[in-house]
């Protein structure tokens, strides 16, 4: 749905609450088709953010696996990697 939005799950460290808090925000974002909501949908939108983020937290908290976690720094140079010989092919 949203580029933006990555998995959070299983990863070592674990989700930061601001990465929470990000995930919720482009969610809602996405859904409402506002980056910054008017004064009349203020309340209501960040209301929504707030209950989406409750809602990962408790997923997070809630999910299993026998899964070995994730290393961040592994999966950013791939996907820098990867980027990179994307771009280059773009370019030529």
């Amino acid at each position: 749905m949203c580029r933006n939005i990555k998995p959070l799950f299983n990863f070592e460290p674990p989700a930061s609450g601001n990465e929470m808090h990000d995930a919720a925000l482009q969610f809602v974002r996405k859904i409402s088709g506002y980056t910054h909501p008017s004064k009349a949908n203020e309340t209501a939108f960040y209301a929504a953010v707030d209950d989406v983020e409750k809602v990962v937290r408790r997923l997070l908290k809630e999910l299993e696996t026998d899964a070995p976690k994730r290393d961040r720094e592994v999966l950013i140079a791939r996907a820098r990697e990867k980027a990179k010989l994307r771009y280059a092919r773009a370019g030529a």
